[in-house]
Protein backbone atom coordinates (compact mmCIF):
# COMPACT_ATOMS: atom_id res chain seq x y z
CA UNK A 1 0.00 0.00 0.00
CA UNK A 2 3.04 2.90 0.80
CA UNK A 3 4.24 2.03 -2.66
CA UNK A 4 0.69 2.54 -4.48
CA UNK A 5 0.97 5.43 -2.53
CA UNK A 6 4.00 6.49 -3.76
CA UNK A 7 3.22 5.59 -7.10
CA UNK A 8 -0.15 7.55 -6.63
CA UNK A 9 1.50 10.55 -5.94
CA UNK A 10 4.05 10.64 -8.57
CA UNK A 11 1.22 10.32 -11.02
CA UNK A 12 -0.30 13.02 -9.96
CA UNK A 13 2.95 15.54 -9.75
CA UNK A 14 3.23 14.13 -13.44
CA UNK A 15 -0.06 14.57 -14.59
CA UNK A 16 -0.02 17.93 -12.96
CA UNK A 17 3.29 18.89 -15.23
CA UNK A 18 1.66 17.23 -18.10
CA UNK A 19 -2.04 19.51 -17.59
CA UNK A 20 0.76 22.61 -16.90
CA UNK A 21 2.04 22.23 -21.05
CA UNK A 22 -1.03 21.11 -22.31
CA UNK A 23 -2.35 24.84 -20.63
CA UNK A 24 0.64 26.58 -22.66
CA UNK A 25 -0.19 29.58 -24.72
CA UNK A 26 -1.15 28.56 -28.08
CA UNK A 27 -1.30 31.07 -31.34
CA UNK A 28 -4.55 32.56 -32.49
CA UNK A 29 -3.47 34.56 -35.64
CA UNK A 30 -5.09 37.22 -37.51
CA UNK A 31 -3.89 36.05 -40.87
CA UNK A 32 -0.97 34.41 -42.51
CA UNK A 33 2.20 35.93 -43.65
CA UNK A 34 5.04 38.98 -42.33
CA UNK A 35 2.19 41.30 -40.98
CA UNK A 36 -0.10 38.10 -39.25
CA UNK A 37 -0.93 39.38 -35.95
CA UNK A 38 -0.99 36.86 -33.21
CA UNK A 39 -4.18 37.53 -30.36
CA UNK A 40 -4.04 36.79 -26.92
CA UNK A 41 -5.37 33.26 -26.66
CA UNK A 42 -7.19 33.66 -23.52
CA UNK A 43 -9.28 36.34 -25.27
CA UNK A 44 -12.91 35.77 -24.99
CA UNK A 45 -15.15 37.12 -27.99
CA UNK A 46 -17.69 39.63 -27.48
CA UNK A 47 -19.95 41.42 -29.98
CA UNK A 48 -20.51 45.03 -29.87
CA UNK A 49 -24.15 46.27 -30.46
CA UNK A 50 -25.31 49.22 -32.19
CA UNK A 51 -27.79 49.92 -28.82
CA UNK A 52 -25.86 50.41 -25.53
CA UNK A 53 -29.07 48.34 -23.40
CA UNK A 54 -27.96 45.47 -25.47
CA UNK A 55 -24.07 45.72 -24.70
CA UNK A 56 -22.07 42.90 -23.80
CA UNK A 57 -19.87 43.22 -20.60
CA UNK A 58 -16.13 43.59 -20.55
CA UNK A 59 -14.24 41.60 -17.89
CA UNK A 60 -11.52 43.84 -15.74
CA UNK A 61 -8.14 42.09 -16.17
CA UNK A 62 -9.41 40.40 -19.02
CA UNK A 63 -8.85 40.06 -23.41
CA UNK A 64 -11.48 40.36 -25.78
CA UNK A 65 -12.25 40.07 -29.18
CA UNK A 66 -14.44 41.20 -31.51
CA UNK A 67 -14.72 43.15 -35.18
CA UNK A 68 -16.25 46.72 -36.42
CA UNK A 69 -17.21 47.44 -39.68
CA UNK A 70 -16.64 51.09 -41.60
CA UNK A 71 -18.83 53.65 -39.87
CA UNK A 72 -19.95 51.03 -36.93
CA UNK A 73 -20.69 52.47 -34.30
CA UNK A 74 -20.75 49.83 -31.63
CA UNK A 75 -21.08 49.59 -27.83
CA UNK A 76 -19.98 47.49 -24.55
CA UNK A 77 -20.21 48.06 -20.85
CA UNK A 78 -18.39 48.02 -18.00
CA UNK A 79 -19.23 48.04 -14.32
CA UNK A 80 -17.47 50.34 -12.25
CA UNK A 81 -17.22 51.71 -8.25
CA UNK A 82 -16.93 54.58 -6.97
CA UNK A 83 -13.15 54.98 -6.30
CA UNK A 84 -10.96 53.26 -9.20
CA UNK A 85 -9.81 55.04 -12.67
CA UNK A 86 -10.30 52.60 -15.19
CA UNK A 87 -8.91 51.62 -18.75
CA UNK A 88 -10.62 50.24 -21.63
CA UNK A 89 -8.13 50.17 -24.78
CA UNK A 90 -8.88 48.59 -28.02
CA UNK A 91 -6.27 47.12 -31.10
CA UNK A 92 -7.59 47.67 -34.32
CA UNK A 93 -6.18 45.35 -36.64
CA UNK A 94 -6.78 46.05 -40.96
CA UNK A 95 -6.71 42.99 -43.09
CA UNK A 96 -2.99 42.83 -44.00
CA UNK A 97 -3.72 43.24 -47.69
CA UNK A 98 -6.62 45.63 -47.51
CA UNK A 99 -6.37 49.81 -48.20
CA UNK A 100 -6.50 52.17 -46.04
CA UNK A 101 -6.43 56.42 -46.12
CA UNK A 102 -5.66 59.37 -43.94
CA UNK A 103 -7.57 59.89 -41.48
CA UNK A 104 -9.25 56.34 -40.99
CA UNK A 105 -9.05 54.78 -38.06
CA UNK A 106 -10.91 54.49 -34.20
CA UNK A 107 -12.49 56.24 -31.32
CA UNK A 108 -12.68 55.47 -28.00
CA UNK A 109 -14.41 56.55 -25.48
CA UNK A 110 -16.47 55.79 -22.05
CA UNK A 111 -19.80 57.41 -20.99
CA UNK A 112 -22.12 57.10 -18.52
CA UNK A 113 -25.67 56.27 -18.87
CA UNK A 114 -26.53 59.94 -20.08
CA UNK A 115 -24.00 60.03 -22.38
CA UNK A 116 -21.62 61.95 -20.71
CA UNK A 117 -18.28 61.60 -21.78
CA UNK A 118 -15.70 60.35 -18.93
CA UNK A 119 -12.76 60.23 -21.54
CA UNK A 120 -11.51 59.24 -25.06
CA UNK A 121 -8.93 58.69 -27.36
CA UNK A 122 -8.14 57.66 -30.74
CA UNK A 123 -5.74 56.14 -32.77
CA UNK A 124 -5.71 57.03 -36.84
CA UNK A 125 -3.47 55.98 -40.08
CA UNK A 126 -2.12 59.62 -40.83
CA UNK A 127 0.94 59.95 -43.41
CA UNK A 128 1.73 56.56 -43.37
CA UNK A 129 -1.22 55.29 -45.13
CA UNK A 130 -0.62 51.56 -44.91
CA UNK A 131 -2.44 48.88 -42.79
CA UNK A 132 -0.67 48.06 -39.13
CA UNK A 133 -2.49 47.63 -35.60
CA UNK A 134 -3.06 50.81 -34.12
CA UNK A 135 -4.63 51.42 -30.17
CA UNK A 136 -6.23 53.83 -28.34
CA UNK A 137 -7.68 53.81 -25.12
CA UNK A 138 -10.81 55.91 -22.74
CA UNK A 139 -10.50 55.86 -19.18
CA UNK A 140 -12.89 57.30 -16.59
CA UNK A 141 -11.23 58.89 -13.65
CA UNK A 142 -12.49 59.71 -10.79
CA UNK A 143 -12.67 63.27 -8.84
CA UNK A 144 -10.77 64.04 -5.70
CA UNK A 145 -14.28 65.64 -4.09
CA UNK A 146 -16.12 62.86 -6.20
CA UNK A 147 -18.77 64.82 -7.36
CA UNK A 148 -18.34 64.90 -10.98
CA UNK A 149 -20.61 63.20 -13.50
CA UNK A 150 -17.95 60.24 -13.84
CA UNK A 151 -18.06 59.57 -10.42
CA UNK A 152 -20.62 57.29 -9.52
CA UNK A 153 -20.75 53.27 -9.23
CA UNK A 154 -22.49 51.76 -11.73
CA UNK A 155 -22.47 50.93 -15.67
CA UNK A 156 -20.62 52.92 -18.04
CA UNK A 157 -20.93 52.25 -21.82
CA UNK A 158 -17.45 52.13 -24.03
CA UNK A 159 -18.11 53.16 -27.71
CA UNK A 160 -15.77 52.26 -30.28
CA UNK A 161 -16.54 54.01 -33.76
CA UNK A 162 -14.80 53.40 -36.81
CA UNK A 163 -14.29 56.23 -39.41
CA UNK A 164 -13.00 54.93 -43.10
CA UNK A 165 -12.95 56.52 -46.50
CA UNK A 166 -14.89 55.49 -49.38
CA UNK A 167 -11.57 54.26 -50.87
CA UNK A 168 -10.75 52.29 -48.23
CA UNK A 169 -10.91 48.58 -47.87
CA UNK A 170 -14.93 48.09 -46.16
CA UNK A 171 -13.56 44.67 -44.34
CA UNK A 172 -14.26 44.76 -40.97
CA UNK A 173 -11.22 44.90 -38.93
CA UNK A 174 -10.68 43.14 -35.68
CA UNK A 175 -10.69 44.37 -32.33
CA UNK A 176 -8.33 43.36 -29.46
CA UNK A 177 -9.69 44.55 -25.94
CA UNK A 178 -8.66 45.70 -22.97
CA UNK A 179 -10.20 46.15 -19.88
CA UNK A 180 -7.96 47.26 -16.65
CA UNK A 181 -8.18 49.63 -13.33
CA UNK A 182 -5.84 51.17 -11.77
CA UNK A 183 -4.32 50.05 -7.74
CA UNK A 184 -5.32 52.65 -5.24
CA UNK A 185 -3.34 54.91 -3.56
CA UNK A 186 -1.77 55.56 -0.70
CA UNK A 187 -2.97 57.03 1.79
CA UNK A 188 -1.97 59.84 3.39
CA UNK A 189 -0.04 61.30 0.59
CA UNK A 190 -0.84 64.18 -0.69
CA UNK A 191 0.05 64.13 -4.56
CA UNK A 192 0.62 67.08 -6.83
CA UNK A 193 -2.47 67.69 -9.27
CA UNK A 194 -0.46 69.48 -12.07
CA UNK A 195 2.23 67.93 -14.81
CA UNK A 196 5.56 68.51 -14.55
CA UNK A 197 6.20 71.86 -16.77
CA UNK A 198 9.98 71.25 -16.99
CA UNK A 199 11.88 67.72 -17.81
CA UNK A 200 15.25 67.24 -18.94
CA UNK A 201 14.96 66.48 -22.89
CA UNK A 202 18.48 66.40 -24.14
CA UNK A 203 18.82 62.65 -25.85
CA UNK A 204 21.55 60.85 -24.15
CA UNK A 205 24.35 59.35 -25.51
CA UNK A 206 23.36 56.32 -28.28
CA UNK A 207 24.19 52.71 -25.99
CA UNK A 208 26.86 50.68 -27.98
CA UNK A 209 26.93 47.06 -28.61
CA UNK A 210 24.96 45.32 -31.03
CA UNK A 211 22.71 42.34 -29.54
CA UNK A 212 20.27 40.28 -31.71
CA UNK A 213 16.16 40.08 -30.53
CA UNK A 214 13.60 39.56 -32.55
CA UNK A 215 9.91 41.51 -32.44
CA UNK A 216 6.94 39.66 -31.95
CA UNK A 217 3.61 39.63 -34.17
CA UNK A 218 1.54 41.80 -31.42
CA UNK A 219 1.40 43.19 -28.26
CA UNK A 220 0.95 40.12 -26.61
CA UNK A 221 3.95 38.85 -28.04
CA UNK A 222 5.85 41.64 -27.36
CA UNK A 223 9.60 41.13 -26.54
CA UNK A 224 11.49 42.26 -24.11
CA UNK A 225 13.94 44.95 -24.08
CA UNK A 226 16.36 47.27 -21.98
CA UNK A 227 18.65 49.87 -22.72
CA UNK A 228 20.99 48.75 -25.64
CA UNK A 229 21.12 48.50 -29.53
CA UNK A 230 18.88 45.65 -30.54
CA UNK A 231 19.95 44.21 -34.10
CA UNK A 232 16.33 42.67 -35.76
CA UNK A 233 14.85 42.59 -39.67
CA UNK A 234 11.28 43.44 -40.39
CA UNK A 235 9.71 43.11 -44.19
CA UNK A 236 7.67 45.19 -46.25
CA UNK A 237 4.18 44.32 -44.92
CA UNK A 238 5.23 43.11 -41.63
CA UNK A 239 5.15 44.75 -37.74
CA UNK A 240 7.63 43.93 -35.19
CA UNK A 241 6.73 44.56 -31.04
CA UNK A 242 8.62 45.27 -28.21
CA UNK A 243 8.31 45.95 -24.76
CA UNK A 244 10.36 47.66 -22.49
CA UNK A 245 9.81 48.47 -18.85
CA UNK A 246 9.77 51.92 -17.43
CA UNK A 247 9.54 52.26 -13.64
CA UNK A 248 8.26 55.44 -11.74
CA UNK A 249 10.74 58.49 -12.61
CA UNK A 250 12.55 57.12 -15.46
CA UNK A 251 12.19 58.67 -19.09
CA UNK A 252 12.75 55.98 -22.67
CA UNK A 253 14.23 57.19 -25.76
CA UNK A 254 14.10 55.31 -28.56
CA UNK A 255 15.15 55.22 -31.99
CA UNK A 256 14.52 53.35 -34.90
CA UNK A 257 16.81 52.83 -38.09
CA UNK A 258 16.53 51.05 -41.29
CA UNK A 259 19.52 49.74 -43.08
CA UNK A 260 20.85 50.17 -46.88
CA UNK A 261 18.96 48.11 -49.73
CA UNK A 262 20.63 48.02 -52.96
CA UNK A 263 18.02 46.63 -54.99
CA UNK A 264 16.57 50.56 -55.74
CA UNK A 265 17.15 53.94 -55.27
CA UNK A 266 12.99 54.34 -55.43
CA UNK A 267 11.66 56.78 -53.10
CA UNK A 268 8.93 55.91 -50.72
CA UNK A 269 7.36 58.52 -48.45
CA UNK A 270 6.61 57.47 -44.56
CA UNK A 271 7.34 54.04 -45.72
CA UNK A 272 8.92 52.90 -41.80
CA UNK A 273 6.50 53.55 -39.27
CA UNK A 274 6.79 53.49 -35.53
CA UNK A 275 4.85 54.08 -32.48
CA UNK A 276 4.81 53.68 -28.52
CA UNK A 277 1.63 52.84 -26.19
CA UNK A 278 1.84 52.84 -22.31
CA UNK A 279 1.37 49.79 -20.17
CA UNK A 280 -2.61 50.25 -20.95
CA UNK A 281 -1.89 50.18 -23.90
CA UNK A 282 -2.91 54.08 -24.57
CA UNK A 283 -1.27 55.75 -27.45
CA UNK A 284 2.21 57.79 -26.57
CA UNK A 285 3.89 59.41 -29.75
CA UNK A 286 4.69 57.98 -33.41
CA UNK A 287 7.28 58.96 -36.12
CA UNK A 288 7.70 57.85 -39.51
CA UNK A 289 10.44 57.88 -41.83
CA UNK A 290 10.96 58.39 -45.76
CA UNK A 291 13.16 55.20 -47.46
CA UNK A 292 14.92 55.35 -50.72
CA UNK A 293 17.55 52.20 -50.23
CA UNK A 294 19.97 53.94 -48.05
CA UNK A 295 20.18 54.10 -44.35
CA UNK A 296 17.47 56.23 -42.15
CA UNK A 297 16.67 56.53 -39.07
CA UNK A 298 13.98 58.04 -36.88
CA UNK A 299 13.46 58.75 -33.15
CA UNK A 300 10.48 59.69 -30.81
CA UNK A 301 10.42 63.07 -29.18
CA UNK A 302 11.44 63.43 -25.97
CA UNK A 303 9.31 62.54 -22.98
CA UNK A 304 8.46 63.00 -19.76
CA UNK A 305 9.47 61.00 -16.80
CA UNK A 306 6.97 58.65 -15.59
CA UNK A 307 4.50 60.39 -13.02
CA UNK A 308 0.94 59.97 -11.70
CA UNK A 309 0.82 63.47 -12.00
CA UNK A 310 1.33 63.78 -15.85
CA UNK A 311 -2.13 62.51 -16.41
CA UNK A 312 -3.37 66.05 -15.55
CA UNK A 313 -1.20 67.47 -18.70
CA UNK A 314 -3.73 68.58 -21.61
CA UNK A 315 -1.11 66.86 -23.97
CA UNK A 316 -1.67 63.46 -25.13
CA UNK A 317 1.27 62.49 -25.09
CA UNK A 318 2.51 63.80 -21.78
CA UNK A 319 -0.66 62.59 -20.02
CA UNK A 320 -0.16 58.98 -21.57
CA UNK A 321 2.97 58.57 -19.38
CA UNK A 322 1.25 58.28 -16.24
CA UNK A 323 2.40 55.19 -15.05
CA UNK A 324 5.25 52.56 -14.32
CA UNK A 325 5.05 49.19 -16.52
CA UNK A 326 5.56 47.64 -20.11
CA UNK A 327 5.40 50.70 -22.56
CA UNK A 328 5.15 49.25 -25.91
CA UNK A 329 7.21 49.92 -28.71
CA UNK A 330 5.53 48.90 -32.68
CA UNK A 331 8.17 48.94 -35.74
CA UNK A 332 5.98 48.42 -39.37
CA UNK A 333 7.21 48.44 -42.86
CA UNK A 334 5.28 49.88 -45.75
CA UNK A 335 4.15 46.75 -47.86
CA UNK A 336 5.22 48.77 -51.09
CA UNK A 337 8.55 48.61 -50.24
CA UNK A 338 8.34 45.10 -51.42
CA UNK A 339 7.35 46.53 -55.25
CA UNK A 340 10.57 48.13 -55.63
CA UNK A 341 13.18 46.42 -52.74
CA UNK A 342 11.39 42.96 -53.22
CA UNK A 343 9.99 41.06 -50.31
CA UNK A 344 12.97 40.16 -47.55
CA UNK A 345 13.55 41.50 -44.69
CA UNK A 346 15.84 44.69 -44.38
CA UNK A 347 17.79 44.86 -41.26
CA UNK A 348 16.11 47.30 -38.19
CA UNK A 349 18.22 48.62 -35.73
CA UNK A 350 16.90 49.68 -32.51
CA UNK A 351 18.68 51.96 -29.28
CA UNK A 352 16.86 52.20 -26.95
CA UNK A 353 17.44 54.09 -23.56
CA UNK A 354 15.94 54.53 -19.95
CA UNK A 355 17.59 56.83 -18.02
CA UNK A 356 16.67 57.93 -14.12
CA UNK A 357 16.81 56.21 -11.45
CA UNK A 358 13.70 54.07 -10.20
CA UNK A 359 11.58 55.24 -7.77
CA UNK A 360 8.75 54.02 -5.44
CA UNK A 361 5.11 53.47 -6.58
CA UNK A 362 2.18 55.75 -4.91
CA UNK A 363 -0.55 52.61 -4.90
CA UNK A 364 -1.72 50.99 -1.52
CA UNK A 365 -1.54 47.15 -3.22
CA UNK A 366 0.26 45.51 -5.71
CA UNK A 367 0.52 47.72 -8.88
CA UNK A 368 -0.27 44.89 -11.37
CA UNK A 369 0.45 45.87 -14.72
CA UNK A 370 1.40 49.70 -13.67
CA UNK A 371 4.42 48.82 -12.04
CA UNK A 372 7.96 47.17 -12.64
CA UNK A 373 9.01 44.12 -10.81
CA UNK A 374 12.37 42.13 -10.79
CA UNK A 375 10.82 39.83 -13.12
CA UNK A 376 9.64 42.30 -15.86
CA UNK A 377 13.56 43.63 -15.49
CA UNK A 378 14.65 39.54 -15.93
CA UNK A 379 12.55 39.29 -18.98
CA UNK A 380 13.94 42.76 -20.88
CA UNK A 381 16.86 41.45 -19.94
CA UNK A 382 16.84 37.80 -21.34
CA UNK A 383 13.81 39.34 -24.40
CA UNK A 384 11.34 37.04 -23.58
CA UNK A 385 7.89 37.77 -24.28
CA UNK A 386 4.98 37.22 -21.62
CA UNK A 387 3.88 33.95 -23.39
CA UNK A 388 7.61 32.62 -23.23
CA UNK A 389 8.01 34.15 -19.81
CA UNK A 390 5.00 31.37 -18.80
CA UNK A 391 6.36 28.79 -20.47
CA UNK A 392 9.74 29.40 -19.40
CA UNK A 393 7.56 29.11 -15.59
CA UNK A 394 5.51 25.84 -16.74
CA UNK A 395 8.59 24.14 -17.89
CA UNK A 396 10.65 24.75 -14.47
CA UNK A 397 7.48 23.46 -12.99
CA UNK A 398 7.50 20.46 -15.56
CA UNK A 399 11.10 20.10 -14.41
CA UNK A 400 10.43 20.33 -11.10
CA UNK A 401 8.08 16.98 -10.93
CA UNK A 402 10.00 15.59 -13.04
CA UNK A 403 12.97 15.45 -10.35
CA UNK A 404 10.47 14.95 -7.60
CA UNK A 405 8.73 11.82 -9.56
CA UNK A 406 12.31 10.62 -10.40
CA UNK A 407 13.23 10.83 -6.87
CA UNK A 408 10.16 9.18 -5.68
CA UNK A 409 11.40 6.12 -8.55
CA UNK A 410 14.75 5.78 -7.84
CA UNK A 411 14.06 5.24 -3.68
CA UNK A 412 11.57 2.59 -4.24
CA UNK A 413 13.71 0.56 -6.27
CA UNK A 414 16.45 1.57 -3.25
CA UNK A 415 14.39 0.17 -0.77
CA UNK A 416 13.11 -2.44 -2.86
CA UNK A 417 17.04 -3.72 -3.95
CA UNK A 418 17.96 -2.95 -0.24
CA UNK A 419 15.51 -5.57 1.17
CA UNK A 420 15.64 -7.85 -1.47
CA UNK A 421 19.29 -8.75 -0.33
CA UNK A 422 18.65 -8.48 3.59
CA UNK A 423 16.25 -11.39 3.08
CA UNK A 424 16.84 -14.26 0.92
CA UNK A 425 13.19 -15.14 -0.81
CA UNK A 426 12.65 -19.12 -1.82
CA UNK A 427 11.10 -19.93 -5.17
CA UNK A 428 7.84 -18.66 -5.73
CA UNK A 429 7.62 -16.65 -2.42
CA UNK A 430 6.15 -13.33 -2.54
CA UNK A 431 8.87 -10.50 -3.63
CA UNK A 432 9.40 -7.69 -0.79
CA UNK A 433 6.31 -5.08 -0.84
CA UNK A 434 4.14 -7.64 -2.57
CA UNK A 435 5.96 -8.43 -5.95
CA UNK A 436 8.61 -7.58 -8.65
CA UNK A 437 9.60 -3.61 -8.89
CA UNK A 438 7.38 -2.41 -11.80
CA UNK A 439 8.60 -2.23 -15.53
CA UNK A 440 7.81 1.46 -15.43
CA UNK A 441 9.95 1.07 -11.85
CA UNK A 442 13.05 -0.44 -13.79
CA UNK A 443 12.83 1.14 -17.27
Amino acid sequence: MKRQASRGRVASAVAAAMCAVAALPGQAHAAVGPGAYVFDPAARTVRGAENNSEAQELTAGSVHRSSIKPGEKLYYRVDLDDRTDAYVSAVAVPKAAGQVAYGDGITVSMRNLDDTRCGSGDASFESAEFPRPIAAYAYRTVEKDGTAPCDAAGTYNVLIERESKPTSSPAAWDLELRFATEPALKSGQARPTQAPENWPSASPTPPTGQQKRSGGSSYYEATGLETGEWVDTVAPGQTRFYRVPVDWGQQIFATAALSNDNKSTEYLGNALAVALDNPALGHVDDATASYSGKPVSVALRPLPPVAYENRYDSASTISAMRFAGWYYLSVTLDPAVADHYGDDPIGLTLRISVRGEARSGPYAGDAGIFGVTDDDRDMARSGQSAPQAAKSGTMTMVAAAGIGAGSVLVLGLGVWTLLARRRTTAPGATPPYGGQPPQAWGG
